[in-house]
């Protein structure tokens, strides 16, 4: 299964809420550099924490991000 990054993000926090986001609409998202970003304590310096998703899923999944959600109610 080959893998596609669809967006890499400076900031753990954002990293997990786009993975969750994925996750909760049903695709097999993964984090790479994750770790070496919190041992490091940044994530610069490894080039951002990089989302990625099979590569089957990747224009969908990059869509579904860009899409913007609906504030809760």
């Amino acid at each position: 299964m080959q893998l596609v990054t669809i967006s890499k993000e400076l900031n753990d926090m954002d990293a997990q809420m786009k993975r969750s986001r994925l996750e909760a609409a049903g695709f097999h998202p993964t984090l790479a550099n994750e770790d070496a970003a919190l041992w490091l304590g940044t994530a610069i310096t490894i080039g951002g924490i990089l989302l990625q998703v099979p590569e089957a899923e990747a224009a969908d999944a990059k869509e579904f991000l860009e899409t913007p959600t609906a504030p809760a109610e």
